[in-house]
């Protein structure tokens, strides 16, 4: 694929898909049991389009950092950003790069992203740098099952996928990902989506705190 397809592809096909992708009814479910508990001020780590912000609630939430560098996907959040009821300020930079003070949020928010940041640990260093001491990080992520048969799927099928679903790995184990970035794991729940592949439907959902 040429530079200028590239381009096009990842700007104005990609954001649709993973938008339809990542707002399933399935997986709304599970942003509305995270999303609610952020309070302060958040930091949401691929904001995307904004599918959170219809369930961040507004008497607990003053301020939302929206960290996407993806043009296509911030101009896709004109609308709910339009019916939000917190007020929303993006950063247009990757993830391993946060432009923010340390000690400046009280919530980090990850839904559906750790598995697309191309350095998790320079971006979990980076979580851990600008979260107050008391923070505290929510998560709501796919990664790896624990059957082996399903492991060795989503092994096969990783090198192709992440070409066409945004640098997505199928096979993050998130747990671990966020022990070694720094956090130490204080509630989590994991399980199989209903109707969904297993490859791709392995939920790990929790809260996280700095180590």
């Amino acid at each position: 694929m040429s530079g200028a397809a590239m381009s096009f592809y990842e700007n104005h096909v990609l954001p649709h898909m993973i938008d339809c992708a990542c707002g399933s009814p399935l997986i709304m479910k599970e942003r509305s049991r995270i999303v609610p508990r952020a309070s302060g001020t958040v930091l949401e780590v691929g904001m995307g389009s904004g599918t959170n912000l219809q369930f961040y609630d507004g008497q607990r939430v003053d301020l939302v950092y929206g960290l996407e560098p993806s043009e296509g996907m911030r101009r896709k959040a004109a609308g709910n950003l339009a019916r939000s009821c917190v007020p929303v300020e993006w950063l247009d930079l990757p993830g391993e790069t946060i432009p923010l003070d340390e000690n400046t949020v009280d919530t980090v928010l990850l839904t559906f992203t750790l598995c697309t940041i191309p350095d998790w640990r320079a971006a979990l260093t980076e979580m851990r740098r600008v979260l107050r001491p008391n923070g505290t990080l929510l998560f709501c992520e796919h990664g790896r099952a624990p059957e082996p048969r399903v492991q060795r799927w989503q092994d096969r099928l990783t090198p192709a996928w992440k070409k066409i679903a945004g640098g997505c790995h199928l096979n993050r184990p998130i747990d671990e990902l966020l022990t070694e970035g720094g956090f130490r794991i204080t509630e989590m729940d994991t399980h199989f989506l209903d109707k969904t592949p297993k490859f791709v439907g392995y939920i790990y959902s929790g809260e996280a705190v700095p180590a």
